[in-house]
């Protein structure tokens, strides 16, 4: 892997956000109507429910840690798509350019932009409704870790579906953090769950981040074995995400259909 040809990926979307402003304002847009809206229900419940229970925490901590993972997603899936979107896909590989490197400079730049709105998150939380994860220092690392590589999976998984099905299929991409959240319990334990989807639960990654947050809430030590369970789970999902991706892009290659992400438009 070369890390010039890395940095090119990057180098693209960074070009593609300086000359469009538009691509840049959804990062902290979305971001600040969560945190708003999450932040003045809690403040709601807090005033109606019984005394003692602090919901900010609790629901506004677990609206900011899935809105984290899910921005990890989308800056994945968002420069794959600039890529779809501008028939550009194609063009890459008509270089030395290798698919671990271009999967490299999309996770890069999914860090980058999720990074960005963990920081206005953050600072949003704690300006409007005095939220701070401060207290919690390293501690916070392993629940942001597990969640950040659930977010690549899921982003590069995203990216293999539009691969395979064409750039119609994007619209399948959008709804998997909301597909998703029932299962992994982000305002409600899992033990209420039917049985069944306590089975899903159990081999999704981020349910041992929202059970831990609940359990830290709650005063209770935080279950480290359980997170490393969950980031077990979570490497486990990135590593076939990997494979997942470069055995379609293989497929795409073998029938022709990377065709259609040529710069002609392709029926």
């Amino acid at each position: 892997m070369t890390g010039s040809r890395v940095a090119a990926i990057v180098l693209r979307q960074i070009y593609l956000m300086r000359g469009s402003p538009q691509r840049v304002l959804p990062i902290f847009a979305w971001v600040a109507v969560d945190i708003l809206l999450w932040g003045f229900i809690t403040r709601y419940l807090n005033a109606v429910g019984r005394p003692g229970f602090n919901f900010v925490p609790a629901l506004l901590g677990a609206v900011l840690l899935w809105d984290f993972l899910t921005r990890v997603m989308q800056g994945v899936t968002m420069a794959f798509f600039e890529d779809v979107w501008s028939r550009n896909f194609l063009n890459f590989f008509a270089t030395p350019l290798r698919i671990s490197e271009y999967l490299a400079g999309l996770v890069a730049t999914g860090v980058a932009t999720s990074l960005v709105a963990l920081v206005v998150m953050l600072a949003l939380a704690w300006a409007a409704f005095g939220l701070s994860f401060a207290g919690y220092g390293l501690a916070l690392a392993p629940f942001l870790m597990v969640l950040f590589l659930t977010g690549i999976a899921l982003g590069i998984t995203g990216a293999s579906i539009v691969l395979r099905l064409g750039p119609a299929s994007e619209w399948l991409i959008w709804p998997i953090p909301t597909l998703v959240s029932p299962f992994v319990g982000v305002f409600y334990p899992v033990t209420i769950l039917p049985e069944w989807m306590r089975w899903v639960s159990a081999v999704l990654p981020p349910t041992y981040v929202f059970e831990g947050l609940r359990a830290v809430v709650a005063g209770k030590p935080a279950p480290w074995d359980r997170l490393v369970i969950g980031l077990g789970l979570a490497i486990a999902f990135v590593v076939l995400a990997c494979a997942a991706f470069a055995a379609v892009y293989r497929y795409a290659i073998r029938t022709g259909l990377i065709a259609r992400y040529s710069a002609e438009t392709v029926s």
